[in-house]
């Protein structure tokens, strides 16, 4: 599951920021460490049963994208990686602005599909991935969604 998250961000990431200033390679460099930072951070609110983050940053609860500690830590991610692939801050912050909302709304649309070909996508598929202690990490998430 965290490999079809990882690839549905860096399919969105590159597809948002095609067409910026930096050339072809480094922005597909950009996208795969977002995608990259992405999964790692969704790890470890998991693992460390901060299931509500993930809960709200993949649900539709009305809250703001921009208040969730793993939106904002993707976006800086985002951020850091472009001006270190030689974008100006002042550019890299706007294209992560631009882009990151709807890499998430992207993902969240999968998250709360109906669809079978989006069943993949699940909190109860996060959890599974964590061993012995995910249902208990499961019970404390009931009513979440």
């Amino acid at each position: 599951m965290l490999e079809q998250l990882k690839q549905l961000a860096l399919q969105k990431l590159q597809e948002k920021m095609s067409g910026n200033s930096l050339g072809a390679s480094e922005t597909a460099e950009a996208a795969g460490e977002g995608a990259g930072s992405l999964i790692d951070i969704i790890k470890e609110k998991v693992s460390s049963g901060q299931l509500d983050q993930v809960k709200d940053l993949f649900s539709n609860d009305g809250e703001s994208l921009e208040n969730n500690s793993i939106f904002q830590n993707v976006q800086g991610k985002i951020t850091d990686s472009l001006k270190a692939k030689g974008m100006s801050e002042e550019e890299a912050q706007k294209e992560a602005q631009n882009t990151v909302p709807d890499v998430f709304n992207s993902i969240k649309e999968k998250f709360t599909s109906s669809d079978e070909a989006d069943s993949a996508f699940s909190l109860e598929s996060l959890t599974g991935l964590l061993g012995g202690n995910a249902g208990d990490l499961l019970n404390k998430a009931k009513g979440l969604f």
